[in-house]
Order: structure tokens, then C-alpha cells, then sequence
């Protein structure tokens, strides 16, 4: 099922976010039906560095790359800014559609960007934007491909400009809108009552976004609901512990990991052996 077919049939979307391939592949055997690659966590886990810009589409669509080759899952991708004018974020468009990305998500920070709900961000005029989301919107190489456009405005500019520039990427030819970084729950039900059209929202561990639950977050209105950094917080803070504990000599963390034999079935490793036992060793 394509990812535009998912926003259409799911009551929401649930996305967790991928940052790595064994992520991407616990999160299509938890059952789920699509995820996210986006840039602040496969940035901290792949590079250990932070998402204001320091990574651009070269090195992320290779990242994205690695990602799509464990899961067979539909997935939307961080588009970022386009990394440059409408060549470039076409060029990026392709890039990923190339890849397998069922969607792509753009947005209207200004270059080098940062993560939503990092301060210091700034946007670009709301013309620019939408000559972005018209150039991508146009030259799809997959017409089924869904191109959410992303503002920033609510933290710039206010929530009114956020509204205005979200009328304007739709015309453009948006399919799908994601204000970020709305500040109390208040705002996630009036954003979400005010565009009849797929909305994502961003739920963000330790941002200025309430975390809801997917069914709350449904009942408002939202088709999208994504948690994009939870995994690597979670990863983060276990490989935290278990460092404390054995730099204490502390070895109490073993045995309450995943079991060797389990990990050795995630990564397909039964499924391996079976191809070398049936042709390798000059069978």
C-alpha cells in the first residue's frame, strides 16, 4: 500500500521515526504501517552531531539509503529545506523517489535550518515556498508521491502568518500540511480544525508540543501523528545506563537486553544461513 493510500485509510497514520536500519526494522516487526526518516535523529545516531544544518543531501539520501534496505515499509522522508532554490528541491524530490520515499516532507526555513524545536530558527519569504512546493509539486516522478509542506512560522512570525502560509503551499499544490511546533493543545485542536486536509502532528519528546496520544490526536483531526525521535531518545538514555553501570564495574545491566538468539532473528540471520546452507560450500 502507498503512503498516500495509508493517510487516506488510517485513523491516524502512526509514524515512528527511523533513524538507523535496525529501527527500521523493529518498527515494521511492531506492526506498523509506515515511518519517518528525519534529520535529528539520523543525524545525532549517524554523525553525533546536532540538526542545524551541518548535514546535506549527499550525505543524508546515503543515510536514507541504508535505512530503506531493512524495511519494506512505506516511508516519508525529511526533505528539509530542499537544500538550495527549486532545481534543488527537485533535485532532492527525485533523489528520494529514487530511493523508494512514498513522501517528502518541505520546508520554509531558511538555510542552514535547524530542528523545529531548537530557537533561532528564521523563514523564508512565503514566496519563495511556494515556488519550491510548485517545482516539486509539478515534476514528480511518481504522480502518487505526497508532498507535505512544513512552515515555521508559528514560532517566527505567529500563528496567523502560519495559517496564511499554509493556504498558499496548498494552492501551490501541497498535499498535506504540518505547522510545526504548536504550544499548547489549544493550538493542535484550532490547527487542526482549520485546513480540510491531511495534517501531521509532530510529537516531539522535550519540545514545546504537548505529546498526545495517537487516538487524541485523531479525534482532532490529525491523519498524521508522528513520534520521530523516540526510539533514539530511548536508545540514548538505555546505552546511558548500561556506560554508568560498567564504568562502576556494575555488570547488573546482563541478561535484560535482547536476547542473543532474538537479536540473531531481526537481523535475518536464520534466513541467511538457510541460502549458505542450501548453495554455499559448493552444493
Amino acid at each position: 500500500m502507498s503512503f498516500r493510500s495509508l493517510v487516506a485509510s488510517e485513523r491516524p497514520l502512526v509514524i515512528p521515526g527511523a533513524y538507523d536500519a535496525i529501527s527500521a526494522r523493529l518498527i515494521e516487526r511492531a506492526g506498523f504501517k509506515a515511518y519517518f526518516t528525519g534529520g535529528f535523529p539520523m543525524i545525532g545516531a549517524r554523525w553525533g552531531l546536532p540538526d542545524i544544518g551541518l548535514a546535506q543531501l549527499g550525505e543524508l539520501s546515503l543515510a536514507v539509503r541504508d535505512v530503506t534496505m531493512a524495511s519494506s515499509l512505506p516511508f516519508m522522508v525529511d526533505g528539509d529545506n530542499g537544500y538550495g532554490d527549486v532545481k534543488n528541491v527537485v533535485h532532492t524530490l527525485h533523489t528520494y523517489e529514487r530511493l523508494g520515499a512514498g513522501a517528502i516532507m518541505l520546508e520554509d526555513q531558511v538555510a542552514p535550518k535547524r530542528c523545529g524545536h531548537i530557537a533561532g530558527k528564521d523563514i523564508v519569504p512565503a514566496a519563495e515556498m511556494v515556488a519550491k512546493i510548485r517545482a516539486a509539486a509539478q515534476n514528480r516522478i511518481n504522480p502518487d508521491t505526497f508532498i507535505l509542506a512544513r512552515t515555521d512560522a508559528r514560532d517566527v512570525a505567529g500563528l496567523d502568518e502560519a495559517y496564511r502560509r499554509a493556504e498558499a503551499y496548498l494552492a501551490a499544490g501541497a498535499d498535506g500540511l504540518f505547522i510545526e511546533s504548536p504550544h499548547d493543545v489549544a493550538e493542535l485542536e484550532q490547527i487542526a480544525r482549520k485546513f480540510d486536509v491531511p495534517q501531521m502532528a509532530n510529537m516531539l519528546e522535550g519540545g514545546r508540543t504537548p505529546i498526545l496520544t495517537p487516538k487524541e490526536l485523531s479525534d482532532m483531526g490529525f491523519r498524521i501523528a508522528i513520534y520521530g525521535i523516540s526510539l533514539l531518545m530511548h536508545a540514548v538514555k538505555t546505552m546511558q545506563d548500561v556506560l554508568a553501570k560498567l564504568a562502576r564495574g556494575d555488570t547488573s545491566f546482563i541478561g535484560h537486553g535482547v536476547g542473543f538468539e532474538e537479536y540473531k532473528t531481526i537481523v535475518g540471520f536464520n534466513d541467511w544461513a538457510n541460502i549458505e546452507n542450501e548453495f554455499g560450500r559448493g552444493t
